[in-house]
């Protein structure tokens, strides 16, 4: 085998291990394994210190009962920012494409996702497209009800509330209830008002 050959099949080897290995994170991979010795609905605060401790920015307060379930690409540990005294229930998912900034009081439910990539729509041939990358804001004190969806480049505004189950692909004014799939404004909310959910 020539030289020239040899390098193309090196550069082709080295191409296809970055692709496979794209997503491995050794260090988040020993986070979820350490978070995973803690009991599961208990020791929030213990289990927001180890994220934090790996390399998260997560403030104090904030309490994670269960492991997130977290992927992404590089500088995966820049992308996700928690305020303080939020409340992240077990079964969430973070896509850490782009970022994710959450603000402070934040309550997100059991099961919510918070994406930031999709596809474009491909041709007939092949309909998932290119990858797209769009970063996704949560506003201070707002509620993400369980398994609700937040879809990449939404803001969802302080004070806000997304029902359960609501899937988010827009904008989510301050104060704000919106619910459904796609989601639609359903009331606005005093500043003040507690909410019964």
């Amino acid at each position: 085998m020539n030289e020239g050959a040899f390098s193309a099949r090196l550069r082709k080897l080295v191409g296809s291990l970055k692709l496979e290995f794209y997503g491995l994170h050794p260090r988040l991979h020993a986070l979820t394994v350490a978070a995973a010795i803690l009991p599961r609905r208990n020791a929030g605060e213990a289990r927001a210190r180890l994220f934090a401790l790996a390399g998260f920015q997560i403030g104090r307060g904030t309490e994670l009962h269960g492991s997130p379930r977290i992927s992404g690409g590089v500088r995966l540990f820049d992308k996700l920012s928690i305020g303080k005294n939020c409340t992240i229930d077990e079964d969430c998912v973070f896509d850490l494409e782009e970022a994710i900034t959450i603000g402070d009081r934040v309550a997100i439910g059991p099961g919510a996702m918070i994406l930031t990539s999709t596809h474009e729509l491909g041709t007939r041939e092949h309909r998932a497209g290119p990858i797209t990358k769009s970063p996704v804001r949560v506003g201070d004190g707002a509620l993400l009800g369980a398994r609700s969806i937040i879809l990449p480049g939404v803001t969802v505004g302080a004070g806000a509330v997304v029902n359960p189950g609501a899937v988010v692909n827009k904008d989510v004014l301050p104060h704000t209830r919106v619910g459904g799939a796609p989601a639609v404004q359903l009331e606005v909310l005093s500043s003040n008002e507690h909410i019964a959910h």
